[in-house]
């Protein structure tokens, strides 16, 4: 039975707050096609997250294959042997035989778990001194059409001498999703405060919205004939075709609410990326292409208000409410067939959260991790959790975002007018109304003065081997270590899980305030040449040892 059946046969009112409580249950899944008979309802394709990532490996790696050349390079003349060269020599029969046996031998698609990869990702997590872990993180496999860049021509196709294209082999590449489209890469580091409610609704959820919000606009890949790819030299997005009309609509639908239901700051609220005031339009060009920086913008807007309302809807207060069982809402008390999907704890939760979203898309199959695959990274940023990358040719630490705090001057003026007041605390940080960020998810108390998800958002188009690895970290980590000690601390690994740990255990010793800390390491086409930039991890090796000394001396704990 469909969710719209059942609600025919129920009878149950659904309430705005159960619309807009979560994108699980949107009947949007299912839509009534009146061409069927009887009124049947045909299931959209529902996205998919995956904490795996597909790839091909020759079947040979796996177990003997049978089905080899019928004739064996041993016995060809040299210059016919090398199968592997892009220009095939002119050979023999048998030569140009065994050239395609190889090309296009059998091979397998193999699933690898992202998270125990941990040649290719690696995430530690710690609680600290505080009572409770409130860090969050997530690590995958989106289902969104690609946004890279397209590459040019030249470099997709390889010819033989008498200009035939070379057979494309199967092998050292990511398998293909189902549109066609090389697998998008997502990973995300969400912060709590004030508990864990709203960090682990975003681990379990904010993919989805991203997810949804793309099938929602009919989001088509930026690797088609469609897309409109800007100069080389230009900073405008990558614009790919979709459903302006519906997006429009959607974005004029989100602003309303902001402003009927929050209202204060957000009654002249205006998202950077929104453009649903341009679509008088009539230039087809602008009409059907829409950039997947808007639908990032709008996706952790909706996710925040949805966060928000499921919190208002809540009566912490009400003790007939907290008397009633805490799976009372749940059809016949079991949990897999709930009537209203709960966000959140059964009571209101007055805290929130930061959140950082990197997504990487490839222009080919080959992965983003290859030294000679190029790629394109996507970075969507809400408070002071932090990202970083490491030059491969001169090593420094490149800051990716910026910290959400009330000290930043572009915060500070967009603040002024709403905050009730700006203060320096005991530690010479300022806040504002009490808190540390001036953007979260959350905190429904602080949104009326303007505290937002809006995020910052950042496109990087990294070309073969140009950054050695990337690091996502809490203020856990930024908080205690400079941008370029995290950095160094994972040169010196031999892996990224072993950099996470490293940069865990050294932030966690040298801490004066036990934060809970977390960091996600990302290995990029130059992680072999992590060590070549610059002077190496020996720029703040002194000082780590110097730090880590003074950590450990008995005499510290007397002053």
């Amino acid at each position: 039975m469909t969710l719209l059946a059942a609600r025919r046969v129920t009878g149950r009112v659904w309430t705005s707050a159960d619309r807009y409580s979560s994108a699980l249950l949107r009947a949007r899944y299912y839509s009534s096609d009146p061409a069927l008979p009887n009124g049947q309802s045909t299931a959209k394709k529902q996205p998919q997250f995956h904490d795996y990532f597909v790839t091909h490996l020759p079947s040979s790696s796996l177990h003997p294959d049978p089905r080899g050349p019928s004739s064996p390079f041993h016995k060809l003349p040299r210059s016919a042997s090398v199968p592997h060269t892009g220009d095939t020599p002119q050979s023999p029969a048998s030569a140009s035989a065994s050239y395609q046996a190889l090309i296009d031998r059998e091979t397998t698609v193999v699933r690898i778990p992202l998270r125990s990869a941990k040649h290719h990702f690696g995430a530690v997590t710690a609680r600290g001194t505080r009572p409770a872990n409130e860090d969050t993180y997530q690590a995958g496999v989106i289902d969104i059409p690609a946004f890279a860049k397209r590459p040019p021509t030249s470099l997709t196709i390889r010819r033989r001498n008498n200009g035939d294209p070379l057979p494309k082999p199967r092998e050292s590449r990511a398998a293909e999703t189902a549109s066609g489209d090389p697998q998008v890469f997502y990973f995300g580091v969400f912060d709590g405060h004030g508990g864990v409610d709203c960090s682990a609704f975003l681990r379990d959820y904010l993919h989805e919205y991203i997810q949804e919000a793309a099938v929602d606009i009919d989001l088509k890949s930026s690797l088609q004939l469609g897309a409109e790819m800007p100069p080389s030299n230009s900073e405008l997005p990558v614009m790919q075709e979709g459903n302006r009309n519906k997006l429009g609509d959607l974005e004029k639908s989100l602003v309303q609410n902001w402003r009927r239901i929050v209202g204060g700051y957000f009654k002249r609220f205006k998202p950077p990326h929104f453009s649903y005031h341009g679509l008088e339009s009539d230039d087809p060009s602008i009409s059907n292409h829409v950039s997947i920086e808007e639908v990032m913008e709008y996706a952790f807007l909706r996710a925040d208000l949805d966060f928000i309302k499921a919190q208002a809807s809540k009566r912490a207060d009400d003790l007939v409410q907290a008397e009633r069982p805490l799976n009372d809402d749940e059809i016949f008390h079991r949990p897999s067939m709930t009537r209203s999907p709960k966000i959140g704890g059964p009571n209101r939760f007055k805290g929130g959260s930061t959140g950082s979203v990197a997504m990487i898309s490839t222009p080919t199959p080959t992965p983003f991790w290859h030294p000679v695959g190029p790629s394109s990274l996507l970075v969507a940023h809400v408070g002071d959790t932090r990202m970083l990358l490491c030059s491969t040719t001169t090593g420094e630490a490149i800051p990716v975002t910026s910290n959400h705090h009330p000290s930043s001057p572009i915060e500070a003026s967009r603040l002024r007018r709403y905050a009730a007041t700006f203060v320096t605390d005991s530690f010479g940080e300022e806040r504002m109304s009490g808190l540390a960020n001036t953007r979260a998810f959350g905190d429904m108390q602080s949104k009326r003065i303007g505290v937002s998800a809006e995020p910052e958002l950042k496109r990087i188009e990294m070309g073969p081997a140009e950054f050695s690895f990337l690091v996502m970290v809490s203020d856990g980590i930024s908080g205690t270590l400079l941008d370029q000690e995290i950095v160094d601390i994972v040169k010196e690994s031999r892996t990224p899980e072993q950099g996470a740990r490293d940069v865990v255990n050294f932030s966690t010793e040298v801490t004066k305030e036990g934060d809970n800390a977390t960091c996600l390491v990302i290995r990029l086409g130059g992680w072999e040449r992590r060590l070549e930039g610059g002077v190496g991890s020996l720029g703040t090796k002194e000082s780590r040892e110097w730090r880590r000394q003074d950590a450990t001396d008995p005499r510290r704990s007397r002053t």
